[in-house]
């Protein structure tokens, strides 16, 4: 891996194969090698980079109290940046997806592709007003689940929520994917964990209508149907947006189905889609 000094930390990051910049930006407690399967799919052909986002894998802790969608996508267009990479194809699944639209949002134009796994754009997922949001915060609860039981009996607590009200695995239909992802976390100090879910729990979309980004957004069937819905809005606003669904897959669609996925993701690469 390599790395990229911030102002107030170290960003973290690998690099493979030639050609146009195709860029990973993993989700909320996980980490870069969650893209394993497209790294390995698209590194012939592509230049494929993964990035750790702040508070994750071996960026780990940064200085900031608190972190935001922003922020990440600063430190996104640092990257770039430091790269020299132009016409980026961004990938991003979940809290990265939602870093690829605070991109495309402040770049309507620049980037040359987008696609969106487990596409959230809000937290929870649906319309709150503005004035309500900061009354309704878990942030104090979460608080006291962490410093209790720490990041992983915090996460699986989460996850039995949202199960609960779905009626579905959500996270992952996979035992491997789901251990995989639980070790992720693992590895993630209470402080950050908090950071991170502050950082999702903030963020308020904004219209994007006015992206010119050809986008596709792909959904496991076990994804939470408020989310598919969000996933549809954001479609429908884009100039260019397609979405799939794949069956047999939850929110981490990319490891579920990592074959359907690529394949979805290379025929959008390639029909011209992101040229």
């Amino acid at each position: 891996m390599a790395e990229l000094a911030l102002e107030d930390g170290t960003l973290w990051y690998e690099t493979r194969g030639d050609g146009q910049p195709l860029v990973f930006i993993h989700g909320g407690w996980m980490n870069g090698q969650a893209w394993k399967p497209q790294v390995d799919r698209f590194a012939d052909d592509y230049q494929a980079i993964t990035m750790d986002v702040r508070g994750h894998g071996q960026t780990g802790t940064t200085e900031p109290s608190s972190y935001s969608i922003e922020l990440f996508a600063d430190d996104l267009e640092a990257l770039l940046s430091e790269l020299e990479l132009e016409d980026p194809i961004l990938c991003g699944l979940s809290l990265g997806s939602m870093v690829v639209q605070e991109y495309m949002d402040r770049h309507p134009d620049r980037a040359a592709g987008a696609i969106l796994g487990g596409a959230v754009r809000s937290m929870p997922p649906m319309d709150l007003p503005p004035m309500m949001k900061p009354l309704m915060s878990p942030l104090p609860a979460l608080s006291t689940s962490l410093s209790m039981t720490g990041p992983q009996t915090t996460f699986r607590s989460m996850l039995y929520s949202i199960q609960a009200t779905t009626g579905e695995r959500w996270l992952s239909v996979n035992p491997d994917v789901r251990s995989e992802a639980m070790d992720a976390v693992g590895d993630i100090s209470r402080s950050e964990f908090r950071k991170v879910f502050g950082a999702l729990y903030r963020y308020e979309p904004t219209d994007l209508s006015h992206v010119e980004t050809p986008t596709l957004v792909v959904h496991g069937e076990q994804e939470a149907p408020l989310v598919k819905q969000q996933g549809a809005k954001l479609v429908s606003e884009v100039a260019t947006g397609e979405q799939l669904e794949l069956s047999e897959s939850g929110h981490l669609v990319n490891q579920d189905r990592p074959d359907a996925f690529n394949s979805a993701s290379a025929a959008f690469l390639e029909n011209g889609s992101a040229a």
